[in-house]
């Protein structure tokens, strides 16, 4: 243990007559009380000490550990890789057969045909619709455009009332009376130019006012009026986007608030019903049916409110873009479907 006079002298740097310490007299100082210094050992002495548990070993182990894991590795990526591969394959000759037996021909009798045998079809069916990759923005409108008429043709065909469309981007909310026209025309090649039966179709998207030309009115009811009119079948389409979805909840939430704190609105009165009404009131009512045209469930920012319990259906492995036999295949697995709703 160090003593107090020496201490006292290291720390203020002075020996007992006051007199200031050198640099080699305070190592003269510290010297009795640091450990021994090591003495340097030869190269063959430190070698014949060396505990033999750290000599170098050749060890066998590890690498039949590492080769058998690899081994277990490929077999299972082969395993696999084939798997996906069949299963494609499959998929892609089942699409192809679908595509070949269930063709419209653009005849609404043929469509009508394949929905004989449904025992329900949705009131309200929506669709996603995705821009292709290739290719410009003028490309993927063109194809958003020709997908859009060919559904509403296919959709007035099955007796659906109600289609809603959407499109991420909203480039299709931008041009409702080019849409409207380009529908028109692809019901008149599905129905001819003077039908009974061919579809009057207004347009709408939220937050705009609706599209619907004196040509295509918006009949109550199908069949005959008292006077002998005809009254066409109506098929409504309604636009979305992605700021239909969540920024449609944020800004209701908003509203709510600002009521219940200016005392507009009791908060005892906000309610799933209350905001129900109001997102169906301002974007749309919940479709019965989703159809994505994609090998997976990619919503991609559609409204969540909206889709709640809705029947969503898409095809595995499929990569051809909006067909017919899709669609058909949705409606029949609607068809079969059982809902049970829980209280």
């Amino acid at each position: 243990m160090v003593g107090a006079r020496h201490a006292q002298a290291f720390h203020a740097d002075v020996d007992e007559q006051g007199r200031r310490l050198s640099a080699r007299e305070r190592e003269r100082l510290l010297k009795p009380y640091l450990p021994p210094t090591p003495k340097p050992e030869t190269s063959h002495s430190s070698a014949a000490h060396k505990s033999p548990l750290f000599q170098h070993k050749k060890r066998v182990r590890p690498a039949i550990r590492h080769a058998i894991h690899s081994l277990i590795f490929t077999i299972i990526h082969v395993f696999f890789s084939v798997y996906i591969r069949l299963r494609e394959a499959y998929h892609a000759v089942v699409n192809q057969i679908f595509t070949v037996l269930y063709y419209h021909h653009r005849t609404p009798e043929l469509i009508k045909k394949d929905m004989k045998n449904l025992s329900k079809v949705p009131k309200h069916l929506s669709v996603i619709l995705q821009q292709s990759p290739a290719g410009g923005d003028k490309d993927s409108l063109e194809t958003l455009m020709n997908d859009a008429c060919e559904i509403a043709a296919w959709t007035a065909s099955a007796g659906i009332p109600v289609l809603s469309i959407y499109e991420r981007t909203g480039i299709l909310k931008h041009s409702l009376p080019h849409l409207h026209r380009r529908i028109s025309r692809t019901m008149t090649s599905y129905y001819g130019e003077a039908a009974a039966s061919k579809p009057t179709i207004s347009l709408r998207a939220p937050h705009l006012p609706s599209y619907s030309p004196p040509t295509s009115p918006e009949p109550p009811t199908n069949g005959d009026d008292a006077d002998g009119h005809v009254h066409h079948p109506h098929l409504a389409i309604m636009l979305i986007d992605e700021s239909d979805g969540r920024q449609t909840l944020v800004d209701l939430t908003k509203t709510l608030a600002e009521m219940a704190q200016h005392g507009k609105l009791s908060p005892e009165d906000i309610s799933s019903e209350l905001i129900d009404a109001e997102i169906s009131e301002s974007v749309m009512m919940e479709p019965d049916l989703i159809i994505l045209f994609g090998d997976q469930i990619v919503l991609d920012g559609y409204p969540p409110w909206q889709a709640r319990l809705s029947e969503m259906f898409y095809v595995q492995d499929h990569v051809g873009g909006v067909g017919y036999h899709v669609f058909l295949r949705a409606l029949y697995k609607y068809g079969q479907a059982q809902f049970r709703v829980g209280t």
